[in-house]
């Protein structure tokens, strides 16, 4: 194998690792986690997927304003993500990734009630260092099931 192909390999698997830290900190609710994927100037735009549930949520702009509305927002849910066929394409020190994201929401005090959503995640990410960091995300809704009330916490 050539030193080309094993970077590119590891690139690809370290661009999947920042999603696979990404979703596990919410789980975790883990903002340290969370912070050291994200790039100082980090987007998250859920709006797709929040419309096809039936509400709006502004796109987050900044590292410290995505860790702190998601590690609130979320508080009163446990959730699981997982993270299924991770898409990498590579252009030097950017890459785009495509995943399916399955996400479990479920409320704290009535775990009776819950929702569950397909999502497609397309993420953008810059190489920083020897670290790949999440630029950009937007998260559309592929289907869902429950009630949807629940990602509110209510």
């Amino acid at each position: 194998m050539s030193s080309q192909y094993d970077q590119e390999t590891a690139d690809k698997l370290a661009v999947a690792e920042a999603l696979y830290d990404y979703a596990a900190s919410i789980d975790l609710r883990d903002a340290g986690l969370m912070a050291s994927v994200l790039t100082d100037s980090a987007a998250s735009d859920f709006r797709p997927a929040a419309a096809k549930a039936g509400f709006e949520y502004p796109v987050l702009q900044g590292r410290d304003t995505i860790v702190q509305a998601l590690m609130t927002s979320l508080s009163r849910v446990d959730t699981t993500h997982s993270v299924n066929n991770p898409r990498v394409t590579l252009e030097g020190d950017k890459a785009v990734l495509d995943a399916l994201v399955e996400a479990q929401h479920v409320l704290k005090t009535d775990h009776s009630r819950s929702y569950l959503m397909k999502n497609r995640y397309d993420v953008k990410l810059v190489r920083q260092g020897e670290t790949w960091r999440i630029q950009h995300i937007v998260v559309d809704n592929v289907w869902r099931t429950g009630d949807p009330a629940v990602l509110a916490g209510i």
